[in-house]
């Protein structure tokens, strides 16, 4: 039997991309790793430097060409290649500068968001174990067909679609992997999936010995600061977008006119950094604007949550027992508004039918419903049950290599 003692102070290096939803999932392992005694580097563009060093990490900045958070959606097209393409482009451009900044600083074992395709070819140059640490769902027996070859079957036909793998399969084969395009990004060989299984479809068709569900890993938040419930204020409704596709003031709007003026309601309007309190024009006294609050903070003081059902809004309205009405406006938040729906915890909305008298009912059913507290009890204790920030480090100290 190894002795763990052999694991202690290893050298692990994560490596994520300048985004909210990729980076902020894996914060609270991290800072766990660190707790435990492991040197943890780990690898972002300067917007999230100090971020990560809150964690206890030492960040290790690269340059990186896509479009950040404070960029305008538009900034990433409209179709499946546009959305994609800058991720391949800046993994070829990112490779170099890892490389350079690891040179004789090798780490025991490589953490990476999905998003980070440096982090595959790193770990295989080195050869150390690499874990995936997903932040929303993965790939269940039977994906290609139903899912991937369709979504892609169009785009692979195109010269633009055909260009894209060659590259890819170019780019990887010139650093030693023999994985196909698909296999690289979306079958990872060990991956943590931060989210509640509940959140997952196809949940029974996941490979466990592949995939582990540890669920939200969300930690003590008070950093962040906290938000008191305004006397009077018999119920609350949160509505956030997330962080990137917010530049939405008619959405906010219809929120605001939802519940504006109602008797005992209260409403946060989380709108981003798009998005000003004058674009709105004049509110109802119970409503507050802001570009950002401590969201979680929020949602455990509140009866309500209109979300664009990202992984990370999806779990936090979950793990605090919300009742939901989901709004998707991208990639995995249609998914995701399906998935709450069947849980019996949400009802999505369609933006285009989001206006101010449907979500004011939807609403209203949603917290006058016995069967929906019940549901979100049930899953709030099954979420627990999954071991979260502790079982994510536990798992990973269990792939370190002995020294």
């Amino acid at each position: 039997m190894t002795n763990p003692e052999d694991r202690k102070r290893a050298h692990i290096a994560m490596f994520s991309i300048a985004a909210h939803g990729h980076v902020n999932p894996s914060l609270e392992v991290i800072r766990e790793l660190v707790a435990r005694g492991h040197r943890v580097t780990y690898a972002i563009p300067h917007l999230f430097e100090e971020k990560v060093a809150e964690t206890g990490a030492e960040p290790v900045l690269y340059r990186t060409i896509l479009p950040g958070p404070d960029d305008d959606p538009a900034a990433w097209g409209t179709t499946l290649l546009d959305n994609v393409e800058p991720f391949l482009n800046d993994a070829i451009q990112a490779l170099p500068q890892l490389i350079e900044a690891y040179e004789g600083d090798e780490p025991d074992l490589v953490l990476h968001d999905i998003a980070s395709y440096p982090a595959g070819v790193l770990a295989h140059r080195w050869g150390v174990p690499a874990i995936s640490l997903s932040p929303n769902l993965v790939a269940w027996q039977g994906y290609e067909e139903e899912v991937a070859e369709p979504m892609w079957a169009e785009p692979r036909r195109t010269p633009r679609g055909k260009a894209y793998f060659d590259t890819f399969t170019g780019w990887l084969r010139e650093n030693g992997v023999r994985k196909t395009a698909e296999e690289f990004w979306g079958r990872p060989d060990r991956s943590l999936v931060l989210i509640p299984k509940a959140l997952q479809p196809s949940a029974d068709r996941v490979d466990e010995k592949t995939y582990t569900f540890v669920g939200a890993c969300q930690g003590d938040r008070t950093a962040q600061g906290d938000w008191e419930r305004p006397a009077g204020a018999e119920r609350v409704l949160l509505v956030s977008l997330g962080s990137s596709f917010t530049k939405q003031p008619g959405f906010y709007r219809e929120c605001a006119k939802a519940l504006g003026d109602l008797p005992g309601w209260h409403v946060v309007l989380q709108v981003g950094k798009h998005v000003t309190a004058d674009d709105l024009g004049e509110l109802p006294g119970n409503v507050e604007v802001h570009q950002w609050v401590p969201q979680l903070a929020v949602l455990k003081k509140a009866d309500a949550f209109i979300t664009h059902a990202g992984a990370g809004g999806s779990q936090e309205g979950l793990a605090t027992a919300t009742p939901m009405v989901a709004v998707p406006q991208a990639v995995d938040q249609f998914g995701n508004a399906d998935m709450l729906q069947g849980l019996g915890v949400a009802r999505r909305v369609p933006m285009e039918e989001a206006m101010a008298g449907k979500l004011r009912e939807t609403v209203l059913a949603l917290v006058d419903d016995p069967e929906v507290a019940r549901r979100l009890a049930v899953l709030q204790q099954e979420m627990a049950d999954e071991g979260g920030t502790q079982r994510a480090a536990d798992l990973i100290e269990a792939e370190l290599p002995a020294r």
